[in-house]
């Protein structure tokens, strides 16, 4: 793929913007000049818009913005389901300088009444479907509000012209609010440059993604990971999205790839393993595919080993942050280890630290720090959380990993996660791997417990496929066979001493699961 006019990339991969520059231009502007006008920049099962169309909605959109009295700088919250109309928004934003943040949908009332007293937005924009939560949080502000079928409508009426702010490449552009898998959510600030950066060195470096490519992410626009799968990367490359606005289940899954083709396919690990139980029950065409993505969670291998087996597809999993906008350790087609999140993105800078900072061993555990040209700036609103996160141009990812001696990376929980048990660290995610290596098991979490003597020890809680019944289908006889697994492939004192049967286990919208929750 050509470089967009003005933006190059050197042997470090390190990316050279102009200094006045609107990231709108490359990502929206330049595809009809480009001779790719009249192709399809989105696909859902009701429309398809072109990139001509594309631009041109754009523009109507942030001119219908600025008629609003929104001035540079300020910000608007999107509540938005995955619909053309996002991209519209987004961008149209951008290109007139005003600040997008589109939180996640799956959330309530008081939690976005909190953003919106936090960004100080100036308006609030959300689809229908959100009324019932978007609405209160609403009345308790000032704020403008709007559904997107009004400012459709308004949109409608604008001029289809619209030349872009212009801004240096670190200026603010975008924020996305973490998860609040610990405590309340945190608006991250990202700036101009940071979906150049994702977009080419992951997209187009990684993934080998070109103009002929059709997209489709299961993971959602509001989170970084569908952001980037299925707006950004596309956009980059001049590719195709396929959009779905509804909830991902693998039935409407299957039926998108069915019917759209995609050649590149993402989701969370919850998904993939969810989609392996349909298919033991009904074969599916999933045969556009070229590749998959996984993140949010660690990839367990015995799920890479299965979808390999079923599909004949690899899945590429990796790890990414709201923080760092999308993957920055991640497998790729011709170098990927089950288990694995993989190697460095080209491009970003990756240690493992022990608690005084200092580099760990080879094979150690220890907190994992990021360099990436595509972080976020800052917190809003958090100077403490920015200064502990974000020090020295490193970012704290709050992972746990180790590296092993072909320079594979691999996960082994949040730092707040890991366990002691027998004075030795012991990583919940090697454990839960290890379960789900029972034919019986779906999904399964570990998590700290005491025992008699108030000692910690593993505890497991597990989803079965067939989790129906008494005690959700676990048994006493279950329960022995899935310690002896764990005693024979984990280190002896790793075992749970404990398994409980859930019907499902809590999660955050990103398919993180909330560990907190299960220790509560």
């Amino acid at each position: 793929m050509t470089l967009p006019s003005g933006i190059s990339f050197g042997p470090d991969h390190k990316v050279s913007l102009p200094p006045s520059f609107n990231v709108a231009v490359p990502f929206i502007d330049r595809h009809v000049g480009e001779g790719r006008g009249a192709k399809a920049a989105i696909r859902t099962a009701s429309e398809t818009v072109t990139y001509a169309e594309l631009a041109e909605r754009v523009n109507r959109a942030g001119n219908a913005l600025l008629g609003l009295r929104l001035k540079p700088g300020d910000r608007m919250l999107m509540m938005m389901k995955d619909c053309p109309a996002f991209f519209y928004l987004f961008w149209g934003a951008i290109k007139a300088g005003i600040v997008p943040v589109p939180p996640n949908t799956l959330l309530r009332s008081p939690d976005y009444a909190y953003m919106i007293e936090d960004s100080a937005c100036r308006l609030v924009v959300y689809s229908s479907e959100y009324a019932g939560e978007v609405g209160p949080a609403v009345k308790q502000s000032p704020v403008q509000a709007l559904t997107v079928d009004t400012f459709l409508a308004a949109m409608a009426k604008a001029s289809d012209e619209l030349e872009p702010r212009l801004a240096a490449p670190g200026d603010d552009c975008f924020w996305l609010y973490s998860s609040g898998s610990t405590g309340r959510p945190k608006g991250a600030v990202h700036a101009q440059r940071d979906m150049v950066v994702t977009s080419e060195l992951y997209g187009v470096r990684v993934l080998g993604m070109t103009e002929n490519d059709i997209s489709y992410s299961a993971a959602k626009l509001f989170f970084a990971f569908g952001m980037g799968n299925c707006m950004t990367f596309p956009l980059w490359t001049g590719s195709t999205a396929v959009l779905d606005e509804r909830r991902p289940t693998p039935d409407t899954i299957f039926e998108t790839i069915e019917k759209f083709r995609p050649t590149i396919y993402s989701a969370v690990p919850t998904l993939y393993a969810a989609q392996l139980v349909a298919l033991e029950g009904k074969p599916r065409d999933l045969s556009s595919v070229r590749l998959c993505i996984s993140a949010g969670e660690a990839l367990p291998a015995e799920i890479f080993r299965r979808w390999k087996e079923k599909t004949g597809t690899v899945i590429l999993d990796g790890i990414g942050s709201t923080e760092a906008l999308h993957i920055f350790i991640g497998n790729r087609l011709d170098d990927y280890r089950p288990g694995a999140s993989g190697k460095p993105v080209p491009g970003y800078e990756a240690r493992i630290l022990d608690e005084k900072r200092k580099p760990v061993a080879q094979g150690e555990s220890g907190a994992l720090w990021l360099k990436a040209e595509s972080a976020a700036k800052y917190y809003w609103n958090k100077p403490e959380k920015t200064a502990e996160t974000m020090v020295e141009g490193w970012l704290n990812t709050g992972d746990t990993y180790r590296q092993d001696a072909d320079g594979y990376y691999f996960y082994e929980g949040r730092s707040d996660d890991m366990l002691k048990v027998g004075g030795i660290w012991c990583s919940p995610v090697e454990i839960e791997n290890c379960l789900i290596g029972h034919p019986a098991v779906l999904e399964a979490a570990v998590v700290g417990h005491a025992d008699e003597a108030e000692l910690i020890k593993p505890k497991a809680i597990v989803v079965l496929k067939e989790a129906r019944g008494t005690n959700n289908g676990g048994s006493a006889a279950l329960t022995e066979e899935l310690m002896a697994l764990c005693k024979k492939t984990l280190a002896p004192y790793k075992y749970p001493r404990w398994v409980e049967y859930v019907p499902e286990l809590p999660k955050t919208a990103t398919g993180k699961i909330l560990r907190f929750k299960l220790r509560a």
